[in-house]
């Protein structure tokens, strides 16, 4: 749900500066885009699984959001270093009171079907993730109004200051501006009309999705003619169709082999240090997963090295809070340990004896299968039985919305700031607290922080947020994953970014 896969010291300020300027301040960029550009032909790029659809506001899989990334556009983007800058908006006041928002619009932005872009697009976006309550609508929590007082002006009046209001904006393409009328017909699902640097030319389900360069693009120009998404579960086969050319891109390299491609230099392969963490969730919604004694001994019985070892092959680092150790960010918390005799003990003082854990994972998310392998390994000798049960990420998708599991593994991708990391996932009654978790302090501190403008007490405030979280083992986090792709080296202009946002728009593509 996801910026140059730089160097690792790029994470370190990853999450800082975010809201882009304080009280009074303001922002002007040049927004006159250098065309340019000539054909270039057309990359081929695997990754692990097919999109569930293409409407930005409402698909929450990452599979999507490789593909509209190059699609739509957000009024502004983060940068490399996830630093807050112009996009559709060139330019951006705030009040004195930090409560009013004023964007101004670049010239002459059209959709890709030739249709003027204007403020009352970005309006329509905003109101309809809003009214239909759609996955980014805690996003807006302190948004009172969103107007458009001419074509190139939108105005945002909060009821609250909201330091991270530009990454709420632009953070992910699930806050894109989209088209009226492609949405009232539809088609948004599989032909979506976005203003990005490439368009979707078909939608071949099981197969691919082909992408041409959108040549009404207000940016500079793609070299490229375009790109086709291929659909490669298997790590191996994608890694084979890299080498053998049939693919020039992909993120769905076997990890046990990284190291020894990055060694021998046959196709290029990056790795550097994401945003994402991947955790264990427990249904609160069911017993005895309700008892918080019964989730801490599932916390206190798991190896996380062990788990990671087999997840990711060293592609990652074990952690128990959310955000990663590069981040300034990060809270060194770690109160579990590997200690089966403590789980058991827990577990007595719960009751809980012959405990079957219905676990949820994806195959189109291999690591949860392995990470689960080793799991229902160490939970059995805490007596704790795993039934693991694989499906596909649709299928997945709709068990979590049903909340018919006793527990579910996946990740969460593409953060910014700390609210990513926390807000939907544990605020009672968030977007996706598909888990149901619900404690009022927690609730308390998560919205205190989101309004906090003094960065020392904010991140003070997170911290005590994230303790609470990780003491009631709201998710029992696991490990902060590294980015990790490779290309061919006919591709030139890529780049690895923190936060997993795959732009092919400044990709050449040597004949």
């Amino acid at each position: 749900m996801t910026r140059s896969r730089i160097v690792a010291a790029a994470l370190a300020v990853a999450l800082t500066g975010l809201a882009g300027c304080g009280a009074g301040d303001s922002v002007d960029v040049d927004g006159d885009a250098t065309a340019g550009g000539s054909a270039g032909g057309t990359l081929t790029a695997a990754i692990g699984g097919e999109p569930d659809q293409l409407d930005p506001h409402r698909t929450s899989a990452y599979y999507s959001f490789e593909v509209l990334e190059n699609v739509y556009d957000t009024l502004v983007e983060p940068d490399a270093d996830l630093k807050m800058g112009p996009a559709l908006a060139t330019r951006w006041t705030t009040s004195s009171d930090q409560l009013t928002w004023t964007f101004t619009l670049r010239k002459g932005v059209t959709f890709s079907d030739g249709s003027p872009l204007t403020s009352e697009d970005v309006v329509y976006s905003y109101q309809r993730i809003i009214r239909e309550k759609l996955n980014a609508a805690y996003k807006f929590a302190t948004v009172k109004s969103v107007t458009a007082p001419d074509p190139a002006t939108v105005v945002v009046t909060l009821t609250a200051p909201t330091p991270n209001l530009l990454a709420n904006l632009g953070g992910f393409k699930g806050v894109a501006i989209v088209e009226k009328s492609n949405v009232e017909s539809g088609a948004i699902k599989t032909r979506p009309v976005g203003s990005g640097p490439f368009t979707v030319a078909s939608y071949t389900s099981g197969d691919t999705i082909k992408l041409t360069r959108n040549d009404a693009y207000w940016g500079q120009k793609p070299t490229l003619d375009g790109v086709t998404f291929t659909f490669v579960k298997d790590p191996t086969v994608a890694l084979q169709n890299l080498r053998g050319g049939e693919v020039q891109w992909t993120d769905n390299l076997p990890p046990q082999q990284v190291p020894a491609l990055k060694e021998a230099g046959e196709v290029a392969v990056t790795t550097t240090p994401s945003t994402d963490y991947w955790y264990l969730a427990l249904n609160e919604g069911r017993e005895p997963y309700d008892d918080v004694n019964v989730r801490r001994a599932v916390a206190f019985a798991l190896d996380r090295e062990a788990i990671t070892k087999a997840a990711k092959f060293g592609q990652a680092t074990a952690n128990q809070t959310a955000i990663p150790q590069g981040s300034s960010w990060y809270y060194d918390y770690s109160p579990y340990r590997h200690d089966p005799d403590q789980a058991r003990q827990l577990l007595g003082q719960a009751g809980v004896k012959g405990l079957t854990l219905d676990l949820m994972v994806t195959s189109e998310y291999p690591e949860t299968v392995s990470a689960a392998q080793v799991i229902a390994a160490q939970l059995k000798e805490v007596g704790i039985t795993v039934k693991i049960r694989t499906l596909d990420f649709a299928q997945w998708l709709d068990e979590q919305g049903k909340g018919n599991f006793g527990g579910f593994l996946l990740g969460w991708l593409g953060n910014i700031d700390p609210d990513e990391f926390y807000y939907a996932q544990h605020r009672t009654g968030g977007t996706f607290n598909f888990h149901k978790y619900s404690n009022p302090t927690v609730d308390t501190l998560l919205d205190q922080a989101r309004t906090q403008t003094d960065e020392g007490v904010r991140k003070q405030t997170y911290e005590r947020a994230a303790k609470q979280i990780v003491d009631d083992a709201s998710y029992i986090y696991l490990y902060n994953p590294d980015v990790v792709q490779g290309w061919s080296k006919k591709v030139t202009g890529y780049q690895v970014r923190t936060d997993r946002a795959i732009r092919f728009r400044d990709v050449a593509l040597a004949r």
